[in-house]
């Protein structure tokens, strides 16, 4: 990029807003409508477009991920303000015919409808609006913005005060304070440090970090560059499924496209600050979104975890200070920079700032990917904006955090979504998988696939989860087959106590969650599969005495 930096910058956005056409039909290209022919869906509407002659009039533009899932493929109409669903080769046509004389046979959702109206877009702001294989179409929606002003009118530290003061939480599961974590890195001594961004989604049911790398990539790309210069890094490592080959493939683009603007590489905006972007590709392994199994996965290790301290921010990658941080972490960095810290700390709750972004799945009739203030309700998420179970059924769990989250009954939908609320129901926020389920759901055969799933990702480095999970899901195996007594349920009960606090990292820790929360408000749903015991109810000594013999 030669001459002025943030010149070039504007320029770019006015040239790409003053091409743009009196009508733009945005066909969702994310993962879920491409399975779906998105692709020959697009190339329908643009011969459509050239017969009708309207190719001045008329951009089909690919989006990424336009949330309602569940009716893809879409095609909105902007400034027409519809949205069709169920698009197919076949009907894709007959939406530019409607453009031309007011006639369609393609399905209509309500763009004003509860699913959309209730949303607050921060994370999601771009997604579905803008072209993410397009750099000029991200920065015409104030792209790199954020990461000019960083640079040139902030000091590090005060890089780091504006986030703290933010009140942004990690993303990820947990809701570390980002800022706390951001100043214990940039305080490390240490000649080099790196930023991770941890993109191994492995929560069954949840593609929330994938959909906003498939329509924003550029979006966690300024937010990683922000990161690097408030803490001093020079690298930063993408760490994205191999399951997530779309993702990839625009991340790819987005980093070249980057480089050739200078907006990474070196001397960035014309200031002394350096910052490069590699992928690493992981494997599939679950326990690999743990940082600590992460960072030796990058290393060319095998990914296992490690204990702490000594915690990453003070020696991580090659033993240098590290920063990790989720997607959708990053994805909320240069939002607020551009709007101010005070901005983001007034969304949401107290303890709990801003939005998060769900993964709307299960029993219920509109699955697809939704952006909530903190603190909004369960009922409100699952019934107003999910439509409520599908075929007249009762909503009866949800289930928050993935295999390390818990099940939550359907009388505390009232429940505010924020980390302390959902972790006084014996679950947690995760990185936004939310399964909902109806009252045809068992919820022991649920304990028993999410056990399984722990099972089946032990990395088996530590013996409480290696050898816990596979007795857990044998006794659970045992409960569900009605082949269990009351002895072997407080067995089980045993095991979830010495599994969550003796392993020796968090999918461990947490593997027991699902079973927990289920015997706690499902209780009823085991004991009715239960047989007599021919030597009677067993003594908590009993109890830990056989459980000691199996270790």
């Amino acid at each position: 990029m030669d001459g002025n930096m943030i010149s070039n910058l504007i320029q770019i956005k006015e040239q790409e807003l003053a091409a743009r056409k009196k009508i733009v039909l945005r066909c969702c290209m994310a993962a879920g409508c491409m399975s779906l022919d998105a692709k020959g869906v697009r190339e329908q509407l643009e011969k459509a477009v050239a017969e009708a002659g309207l190719q001045n009039e008329v951009e089909v533009r690919g989006v990424g991920c336009m949330r309602l899932c569940c009716e893809g493929p879409l095609v909105a109409a902007d400034p027409q303000n519809t949205l069709n669903i169920k698009v197919t080769t076949k009907n894709a046509p007959s939406i530019i015919a409607a453009l031309r004389d007011g006639k369609t046979e393609v399905s209509r959702t309500d763009p004003n409808s509860s699913f959309f109206t209730k949303q607050l877009s921060i994370v999601l702001a771009n997604s579905g609006v803008i072209n993410p294989e397009r750099i000029e179409s991200y920065i015409a929606a104030d792209g790199y913005h954020a990461l000019h002003e960083v640079l040139h009118e902030m000091t590090p530290r005060e890089a780091v005060e504006a986030l703290v003061k933010s009140g942004l939480r990690g993303r990820g599961g947990a809701g570390f304070p980002t800022g706390l974590k951001w100043g214990t890195v940039a305080k490390s001594p240490g000649a080099k440090k790196y930023v991770i961004c941890n993109a191994d989604e492995g929560d069954p049911g949840a593609f929330m970090d994938r959909s906003v790398l498939e329509s924003d990539p550029h979006a966690v790309l300024e937010g990683m560059a922000i990161a690097a210069y408030a803490v001093g890094a020079d690298q930063g490592f993408i760490y994205v499924r191999a399951e997530y080959p779309l993702a990839i493939a625009r991340l790819q683009i987005a980093i070249k496209q980057a480089k050739q603007l200078g907006l990474l590489g070196s001397g960035i905006f014309e200031s002394p600050f350096n910052f490069n972007v590699d992928i690493r590709i992981g494997a599939g392994a679950f326990v690999c979104g743990e940082e600590t199994a992460l960072m030796a996965s990058v290393e060319g290790k095998r990914g296992t975890p490690r204990p702490r301290p000594p915690f990453p921010a003070e020696s991580g990658l090659w033993g240098s200070p590290t920063l990790i941080n989720n997607v959708e972490t990053f994805a909320n960095v240069p939002p607020i920079y551009r709007n101010g810290a005070d901005w983001f700390a007034g969304i949401g709750t107290e303890k709990s700032k801003g939005t998060k972004v769900f993964a709307l799945a299960g029993k219920i009739r509109n699955t697809g990917l939704i952006e909530v203030p903190m603190g909004t309700p369960l009922r409100v998420i699952v019934e107003d904006m999910g439509g409520g179970a599908p075929d007249g059924g009762k909503i009866k769990a949800i289930q928050t955090g993935g295999p390390s989250g818990g099940c939550i009954p359907a009388q505390y939908l009232d429940t505010p979504v924020d980390y302390e609320s959902l972790g006084k129901l014996g679950s947690i926020m995760g990185s936004g998988g939310m399964i909902v389920m109806d009252d045809t759901t068992n919820m022991v055969e649920i304990a028993r696939f999410f056990m399984e799933f722990c099972m089946d990702e032990s990395c088996g480095k530590c013996v409480p989860c290696r050898a816990g999970t596979v007795q857990m899901h044998h006794l659970l195996n045992n409960i569900a087959n009605r082949r269990a007594t009351a002895r072997d349920l407080a067995k089980l009960e045993e095991l979830c106590d010495m599994v969550k606090h003796t392993s020796l990292c968090g999918l461990g820790q947490t593997a027991p969650n699902p079973v927990l929360s289920t015997l706690r408000f499902f209780r009823n749903e085991y004991e009715e599969l239960l047989q007599p015991d021919p030597f009677g109810p067993p003594s908590n000594g009993e109890v830990k005495k056989q459980t000691a013999a199996m270790h």
